[in-house]
């Protein structure tokens, strides 16, 4: 039994349900920051992170950083890149404008690579795209949380390399990673950014990312100092590396209970092997994808090859709007979340399935949100007279 406070069960793409240890951990006394104690779990937690995205590679470095998964845009942006240089951003919702925004904030010069809703780039437009001019960075969204639509990050990875190898390849892996297989150093990635609260299982409050010797190096070769203060690699990279070699360190003060917090998960997720749980998910999202298509309804990614495993974005009958549907879900005990592509935003809404309620057996969340789906649809139709 849970010794949470009964609450609605809350299945967006994003925070997502805790386990009781991971609260109970965010509850541990004060403590300073550089003191010896902070400072071994500190180090243990980057270790973890190395597990987790499947590097051994010493030139590679972990990152955790309070602040949101938007920060991890602007390290990438402000240190990875220069003014007036050119990122191709491969555009699969929402979040693809939201990074070129960012890039742009620093002056560089971000093409978007868009498809159409619920698809994603071919490789053969991304091949045609890195070979018109040569690009600084190219930015991958794994899974576009506004839309669902997973993104194939090794075979992007492995045509970059072959075309234009010197681009870095950064993978926006915020609603991804700790669901989706990434091999860091299999597929020789550059940069994975994310977030403590998705499929990680941490409360909000952590930027984490992953990065590469040579994303590392080409911030060492900058021609210009970093376009921002707090997310420069200068005074975090430092930081880092004292934290895993177990010396105490200091630019900004870190958010002790929630590194306790990622430490706590982190060990969870890789006592197993990760193969393990990224099948459940693929096996539970198949399920739910499956009460979709019995109820009539389809999803924004059309293709099975571009649907993600963490979440389905459920696109509503015409006639009906998330307005209609979300409060009867949220009667029956199940939060989902609505619609955030500008364009359909009233259109669909998004049931997140990840981290505990997927992987803990004791668990019925996905079976007691089914059920809820079920109802509710039923009654706004009814309501709607479709």
């Amino acid at each position: 039994m849970s010794s949470q406070a009964p609450h609605s069960t809350l299945l967006i793409p994003g925070p997502i349900e805790f386990d009781d240890a991971v609260l109970q951990s965010m509850s541990h006394y004060a403590e300073s920051h550089v003191g010896p104690a902070f400072v071994k779990t500190f180090g243990e937690t980057l270790t973890l992170l190395r597990k987790l995205f499947q590097t051994t590679n010493p030139g590679s470095q972990p990152f955790a950083i309070s602040g949101s998964g938007t920060l991890g845009w602007d390290i990438v942006a402000s240190n990875l890149i220069e003014r007036d240089e050119d990122a191709l951003v491969l555009h699969t919702g929402y979040f693809g404008d939201s990074f070129a925004s960012c890039l742009e904030t620093y002056g560089v010069c971000a093409t978007q690579l868009k498809a159409p809703i619920g698809e994603r780039p071919s490789l053969a437009e991304i091949e045609q795209a890195l070979k018109q001019k040569q690009y600084k960075i190219i930015t991958i969204t794994h899974v576009d949380t506004s839309t669902g639509v997973l993104s194939d990050v090794k075979a992007v990875a492995e045509l970059v390399r072959r075309v234009s190898p010197e681009t870095l390849v950064v993978v926006d892996g915020v609603c991804s990673v700790g669901a989706e297989e990434i091999a860091f150093d299999a597929w020789d990635l550059d940069v994975v950014l994310t977030a403590s609260q998705k499929a990680i299982g941490c409360p909000p409050g952590l930027s984490i990312l992953m990065m590469s010797e040579r994303a590392i190096n080409r911030f060492k070769s900058r021609k210009t100092p970093p376009g921002s203060y707090y997310a420069s690699l200068a005074n975090w990279l430092p930081i880092m590396q004292n934290y895993e070699a177990n010396k105490p360190s200091y630019f900004a003060t870190p958010s002790t209970q929630l590194i306790r917090a990622l430490h706590t998960t982190l060990s969870q997720i890789t006592s197993k092997p990760l193969a393990e749980r990224f099948a459940i998910h693929a096996q539970v999202s198949d399920k739910v994808k499956a009460a979709v298509a019995e109820l009539g309804l389809t999803q924004l990614a059309t293709k099975p090859e571009n649907q993600a495993h963490a979440m389905t974005a459920i696109r509503l009958p015409e006639g009906m709007a998330a307005a209609d549907i979300l409060p009867g879900l949220g009667k029956r005990g199940v939060i989902f979340a609505g619609g955030l592509h500008k364009e359909i935003a009233t259109k669909y809404i998004r049931f997140g399935h990840m981290g505990v309620s997927v992987t803990d057996p004791g668990r019925d969340d996905i079976d007691k949100a089914i059920e809820a789906l079920k109802q509710a649809f039923a009654e706004a139709k009814q309501a709607k007279g479709l």
